[in-house]
């Protein structure tokens, strides 16, 4: 996995970067919605607020500093989902419907 200290550079000129998670109006999960630079956390959502929910698109903003996150990569697909996989009632095949419930 990716290596989950912060590290800040000091030659760049640009404020932080921040990720944006906006909350759709009929309150569904929050999703990603893009990246915006700001000095504080108050600002980073004044920002993404003006940047990401001017049409109203929004009831609820989000923002993380970029380096607070940690993501797996693609070179670990292999081992890091591998235990899921073994487990196959985990899937919802696995399952059989009982009489009188309708499927959709």
């Amino acid at each position: 996995m990716a290596d989950s200290t912060p590290t800040t550079d000091t030659t760049d000129s640009q404020w932080p970067l921040w990720e944006v998670f906006l909350q759709p109006p009929k309150g569904e999960a929050h999703e990603h919605a893009g990246s915006v630079h700001a000095a504080t956390a108050e600002q980073a959502l004044q920002n993404a607020r003006d940047v990401y929910s001017r049409r109203g698109e929004a009831v609820s903003i989000w923002v993380v500093p970029s380096v607070a996150i940690t993501a797996s990569t693609p070179e670990d697909m292999g081992p890091f989902f591998d235990p899921g996989n073994d487990k196959p009632y985990r899937h919802p095949q696995f399952y059989k419907v009982p009489r009188g419930v309708r499927v959709f």
